[in-house]
């Protein structure tokens, strides 16, 4: 089985191309296909792996039914014998990794979670007490859980630079206020549900990160939910405050970039077998163990 590294859909427009997903327009709509790329310290490694963009379009369509009753969705359809016939001949590249979604003007925000403290938040955490600027009790360690899942917005990267946290109030200047605090309501309500499913399946979901738009029917959910490259999902019998803990993401491929001493300057190294299967391998794994269901690749 080969990556699929970019996609080329002939005739359609290609609006551009993220670091995991191409973007097309298609009849008033829009095309979303998740290529195998992966990245990694905000750069497109020059190895994929292959089928992940299956895997993480199938765990947000099983995710966008879940929540369906929550908060609508961008969805329109997965199928693709029921995208424009235009598309048909691109079945190869299509099937099982993209979505044909609704238009919306995105809020400029990413509109993170956390429940436990890792990654920047425990960085900020140690040196200031807070985190985004909200005070958290003395004594937490790394991978401790909060006393209450926070709202801690951030920046929206562009062209491949780091997001970056911002306090409520910038959230709020950014969006408005109403808009703000319907972001963080929303935010907040899919979290407690997605995590409370985690646990039914032995995951701890650490945090995550959401992007919302507004239609002509109010604001939606979007882009991808609750996957492993959006989220820290845990093993939760093995959960020990005070360190790092074990994640379902690309933390094999991290460690062997550290490993090779990379300078995390383009170009981006490839990655060697072992690593590619064993991303594979923990990818599948948590699609498994949320979902209940396998998955043909």
């Amino acid at each position: 089985m080969t990556a699929l590294l970019t996609t080329n859909l002939g005739a359609t427009p290609l609006l551009g191309r993220g670091k995991v997903r191409d973007l097309y327009a298609v009849d008033g709509a829009l095309l979303l296909v998740a290529t195998d790329r992966i990245s990694a310290f905000d750069h497109v490694l020059g190895t994929g792996i292959p089928g992940k963009g299956k895997i993480l379009t199938q765990i947000s369509l099983f995710w966008f039914d879940l929540l369906k009753n929550l908060v609508p969705n961008h969805l329109i359809s997965a199928e693709v014998s029921q995208y424009p016939e235009a598309l048909h001949p691109y079945a190869d590249q299509l099937e099982g990794r993209s979505m044909l979604v609704k238009k919306a003007n995105m809020f400029p925000i990413e509109c993170v979670v956390r429940g436990y403290l890792a990654g920047s938040g425990w960085k900020e955490y140690k040196a200031l007490g807070t985190v985004c600027g909200i005070p958290l009790p003395k004594g937490l360690e790394d991978g401790s859980r909060l006393p209450e899942p926070v709202f801690t917005p951030s920046t929206k990267s562009e062209g491949g630079t780091h997001d970056e946290n911002i306090s409520y109030a910038a959230a709020e200047a950014a969006v408005g206020s109403a808009d703000a605090a319907e972001l963080r309501r929303l935010t907040l309500a899919i979290y407690t549900r997605a995590l409370e499913h985690a646990e039914t399946c032995g995951l701890i979901l650490a945090d995550t990160k959401f992007e919302f738009g507004r239609t002509g029917e109010g604001i939606i959910l979007a882009d991808e939910v609750l996957t492993p490259d959006s989220s820290r999902f845990w093993e939760a019998s093995e959960w020990k405050p005070g360190g790092a803990q074990p994640s379902f993401d690309k933390q094999f491929v991290r460690d062997y970039l550290e490993s090779i001493h990379w300078n995390k300057q383009a170009p981006a190294p490839g990655l060697p077998d072992e690593v590619v299967e064993r991303t594979q391998a923990k990818y599948l794994e948590a699609f498994r163990r949320l979902t209940g269901q396998d998955i043909k690749l």
